[in-house]
């Protein structure tokens, strides 16, 4: 059996890694001008600091930054329990009054706030208040308006653009290796989750990164849609881009430095708001969802921008975490083997999170592709990889255990209920939805022309793609093992 990492072992590797000791900013101790020095005290309404006299004074916490986990090896990933100042329910709600007050004071020219509405936390506020995932969408939009959204936003066409640079991506990958048999390209591993590729970069650095797949997270690829091509058409206008996100780790992937926009001089999204955020401040103001009017969806990047239209939210083939095994298998099936893959049948592994598909041709395995959910697979992969004992060429990886519908900021269970019964509810209404391939996407394929100069343009690979970085382990005592 193989042994776990070492940072691994700091916290429980079943679901979401919490802070470790080693976190570089814990209070701000202040300096004093004792001779023998003072202690710290923790006591359960904070920390202070015990003069020599007996006096105590409580200690202020310090605000930690995104930026500053990101840069600290400390955590693997923090997220779920920093304190976050820029990407909090607070700012959020400041920026929307700062904003109305700029209308009415003097006229000036007010941010344009944009939201784009992912699907997971879509269904998870579906099902929260019982509503139709349509019916949520509607509704969320005429929520975001109410606070003072100029234009609410659907992400598939987002979705759809990742997906087919992926796919791309993949194929380019194969035919290197074929041609020239180079290593450190395949296999291809997922980059659309925050949480595996922060774990990547901190844990296993350099040597798993060239395997991560360059293609933006949905995420990013819409911040740059949205700050590039709609603020490009808008003028001097300055936009204030919020997502809405199944996970507290997009919050990190938001702060990035790679996705920081040098024209406009703002992140790509400048806040990210989860579905238990969106609960929490509708149940502060006692507002229930359900009782809201509906509203409907902006199209910003279309020839007739003022054409709203009702939701009609559509989902992709494979895993409700975005389908990007089931679509770069069939797109490589066919562009590298001439073979159509109609249905895909996966074969559970060491359980139902870690699972394979094979393409099989006169007894040769052709493709083997697989999706990790939850850092226990996740783990497992990795060390294979560094055994070189993968035989996979594609890995859907997930930090979350089920994918991106039991993200950790989605709506928690009910009393009486287990997270396992509510995402099968959700994975359930995920596939009652029509389905709809990124190919049939008129819209994105209008946008590669007029937004990014063609699917092979030199500003199609800019845009669309991203690079990652180790960050260096730095040893403290706390990392000595006694």
């Amino acid at each position: 059996m193989s042994r776990f990492s070492g940072a691994l072992q700091i916290t429980d590797l079943d679901d979401f890694i919490t802070p470790s000791q080693e976190c570089i900013k814990p209070v701000q101790i202040q300096k004093t001008t004792s001779s023998t020095g003072s202690k710290i005290k923790i006591q359960e309404d904070g920390y202070f600091q015990i003069e020599e006299d007996g006096t105590k004074h409580k200690l202020q916490k310090v605000e930690i930054t995104l930026a500053d986990c990101l840069a600290c090896s400390g955590c693997i990933t923090s997220a779920e329990s920093i304190l976050v100042s820029q990407q909090s329910q607070e700012e959020l709600l400041r920026v929307f009054e700062e904003n109305k007050k700029t209308n009415m004071e003097d006229g000036r020219l007010a941010k344009l706030i944009v939201v784009s509405l992912s699907i997971q936390p879509v269904l998870s506020l579906a099902l929260r208040y019982g509503l139709s995932p349509n019916e949520c969408a509607s509704k969320l939009t005429y929520y975001f308006k109410q606070l003072g959204a100029d234009m609410v936003v659907d992400m598939t066409i987002a979705d759809d653009f990742a997906l087919l640079e992926s796919q791309k991506e993949f194929v380019r990958r194969h035919r290197t290796v074929e041609s020239h048999g180079t290593k450190n390209v395949l296999p291809m591993l997922a980059s659309s989750c925050p949480g595996w590729v922060c774990y990547a970069e901190k844990t296993h650095g350099s040597y798993i990164l060239p395997f991560i797949s360059t293609t933006k997270s949905p995420q990013q690829i819409m911040g740059s849609l949205i700050k590039q091509w709609v603020g490009h058409n808008l003028g001097d206008r300055q936009i204030y881009h919020v997502t809405v996100m199944p996970c507290y780790d997009k919050k990190l992937e938001a702060s990035r430095q790679d996705f920081f926009n040098k024209d406009t001089q703002s992140p790509e999204v400048d806040c990210v708001i989860t579905a238990i955020e969106l609960e929490q401040m509708m149940d502060k103001d006692g507002v229930s969802l359900g009782s809201l009017p509906d509203s409907k969806l902006s199209q910003p990047w279309i020839s007739k921008p003022d054409s709203d239209v009702a939701p009609s939210l559509t989902r992709h083939i494979g895993s409700s975490s975005g389908g990007y095994a089931d679509h770069i298998f069939k797109y490589a099936a066919r562009e590298l083997f001439g073979e159509e893959c109609d249905n895909l049948e996966y074969k559970s592994l060491r359980n139902p999170d870690f699972k394979e598909v094979l393409l099989q041709k006169d007894g040769k395995v052709l493709l083997r592709f697989a999706i990790a959910n939850g850092f226990r697979n996740i783990q497992n992969l990795v060390q294979k990889l560094k055994r070189g004992k993968s035989q996979y060429q594609y890995v859907e990886v997930m930090a979350c255990p089920s994918g991106c519908l039991n993200g950790g900021a989605q709506v928690r269970p009910k009393t009486g209920s287990t997270v396992r019964e509510l995402t099968t509810e959700l994975e359930n209404m995920y596939n009652s939805l029509p389905c709809q391939s990124p190919e049939e996407n008129r819209n994105v394929m209008e946008l590669y022309e007029a937004w990014l100069g063609g699917q092979e343009s030199d500003k199609c690979s800019s845009v669309l793609h991203t690079q990652y970085h180790a960050v260096e382990k730095e040893e403290t005592m706390l990392n000595i093992k006694w």
